[in-house]
């Protein structure tokens, strides 16, 4: 199909699932979950995907061949998403505000689907499935658009996520897989005036401000995630270590990974070496890819790394990579952040209480810890089922975006014959 033939069917499906009951979406989600574990089904997904990571090979980082590959764990993952997402309460028809006027007037502030959701991703095949089972639930259709690296794997899921909207009388094009992976594509689904009622991408820098910048359609902003960890002066080193290990280096290709550790001057001489022996020598002597540090001055003057050059601040690396500063304060903490951020996930790492006051009032992110990982920014952890992106801006969602973020409102109001 082509992408205008693609949109016109899922604008023609959107009404079917806007008025669909809750127990047939479910009873869809179910059927969806259910065939991505059927063996058949899960047999064609990895030869699928097979096919997508041999052609990737060579051509993108290992880190990202990581995002793109899939198991039969990674699909049953998906397949328990999809269930936890089912789950959850109805959005649809949630009333959200309930007024009762002098004149006798009951005006309900209602929750109603957003119609057509369109989601421009790259090479994650968990999108497919998250996006979909979350645009069902909250009464949407979708369309969705991957990177050509991923496009085998998202059109076997789709395939199979079908067999689930079409055992429970919905619908099959409410979940749409764009074929074109050009550019074209990209620009028809930024330009759909009045195809496409919300667009959100999920990807790079690049693919974020183009579609910011270029989207003619409703848009939200999600995140490249540039984020900080402050190490302050009272912090359980110990833990600390853990905490940043494990934000940078379990999964550093997702965006909730840690890009920049910013360390109190008060402890740095103690703290530091630790830190570089935690992520470089420890992680190898266990066989574990190490860390590259990249030192401010200050930070190099106490241990071995790589001098920071100027962007490595600005830098989403999505790799084994650190940048590390010292700072003399809370409040310079703060300061650096304001001019790094992205606005994603920030964490400070404290045992001084208005310390950890300050820093969650001050810093303006979308998601700010307290003696955690940054990697819990995730709608699944949040206990959200599982998430359409992680939005950076404050209008109309801000950060994991679940069911609740899927929907808008209308006035309903009802009368007993009142004139004005």
């Amino acid at each position: 199909m082509t992408t205008q033939e693609i949109l016109e069917a899922a604008r023609g499906a959107k009404t079917a699932v806007a008025l669909s009951d809750s127990g047939t979406r479910d009873s869809a989600l179910y059927g969806m979950a259910d065939a991505l574990c059927a063996p058949e089904s899960m047999d064609a997904i990895l030869a699928a995907n097979a096919e997508d990571m041999a052609a990737a090979k060579g051509r993108i980082s290992d880190v990202m061949l990581d995002r793109l590959a899939l198991t039969p764990q990674r699909i049953e993952a998906m397949a328990k998403g999809i269930r936890d997402v089912a789950a959850l309460p109805d959005p649809v028809g949630r009333v959200l505000s309930h007024i009762e006027r002098p004149n006798g007037l009951v005006i309900e502030k209602t929750a109603v689907p957003m119609g057509v959701i369109a989601i421009i991703y790259e090479s994650r095949p968990n999108v497919t499935s998250d996006t979909a089972a979350l645009a069902i639930k909250s009464g949407n259709a979708c369309i969705l658009r991957c990177g050509k690296e991923a496009w085998r794997s998202a059109n076997a899921i789709v395939t199979t996520l079908r067999q689930g909207l079409r055992a429970a009388g919905l619908p099959e094009t409410a979940v749409c897989l764009i074929e074109d992976t050009t550019h074209a594509s990209a620009n028809a689904l930024m330009t759909a005036v009045g195809y496409v009622d919300l667009l959100i991408p999920r990807g790079g820098a690049g693919l974020i401000r183009a579609c910011v910048e270029n989207a003619k359609v409703p848009c939200i902003q999600t995140g490249t995630g540039i984020c900080h960890i402050f190490v302050d002066d009272t912090a359980d080193q110990t833990r600390a270590l853990d905490i940043i290990e494990n934000a940078k280096a379990s999964r550093p290709s997702v965006c909730n990974a840690e890009e920049v550790c910013l360390v109190h001057s008060a402890i740095a001489s103690e703290f530091l070496p630790k830190l570089a022996q935690r992520l470089g020598p420890d992680r190898t002597a266990k066989g574990l890819h190490p860390v590259e540090l990249r030192l401010d001055e200050r930070a190099a003057a106490l241990i071995p790394g790589t001098p920071a050059g100027p962007k490595d601040f600005d830098t989403e690396f999505l790799d084994y990579i650190l940048a590390v500063k010292i700072v003399d304060s809370v409040e310079e903490s703060i300061a650096h952040i304001a001019a790094h951020s992205t606005g994603h996930s920030e964490a400070i790492l404290t045992r001084t209480d208005a310390h950890a006051a300050l820093f969650t009032a001050a810093v303006d992110s979308a998601a700010v810890y307290v003696n955690c990982s940054t990697r819990f920014t995730d709608g699944g952890e949040f206990g959200l089922g599982c998430e359409m992106g992680i939005s950076t801006q404050k209008l109309h969602a801000r950060g994991p975006m679940g069911l609740g973020e899927l929907c808008s409102y209308k006035y309903i109001i009802h009368g007993n014959g009142q004139t004005r």
